[in-house]
């Protein structure tokens, strides 16, 4: 599904999603299909889920955005690795 498929079936909802074709581009993801796993009134039971599913299979690419934005957004950040004494 595309976002504004998402935001029309979802209004004013939280939605996991999972990206299904997704590229990066200038250090933003850009998601052109998504599937919705879940939906919530609020954002601490998507949170809930979230985590739910990433711990279960954490290679898939899981997100949480709310349908009352017209665009989502996400922003890659490198992983820097684990700081601390050997």
């Amino acid at each position: 599904m595309k976002w504004s498929t998402v935001r029309d079936h979802y209004p004013d909802k939280w939605v996991l999603v999972e990206a299904i074709d997704a590229t990066s581009v200038n250090n933003h993801r850009i998601i052109n299909e998504m599937s919705v796993m879940s939906d919530f009134p609020d954002s601490r039971q998507a949170w809930s889920e979230y985590k739910k599913f990433h711990l279960a299979e954490p290679d898939r690419e899981f997100y949480i955005f709310f349908t009352g934005n017209e665009t989502i957004e996400v922003i890659e950040h490198p992983f820097l690795g684990f700081r601390g004494t050997i």
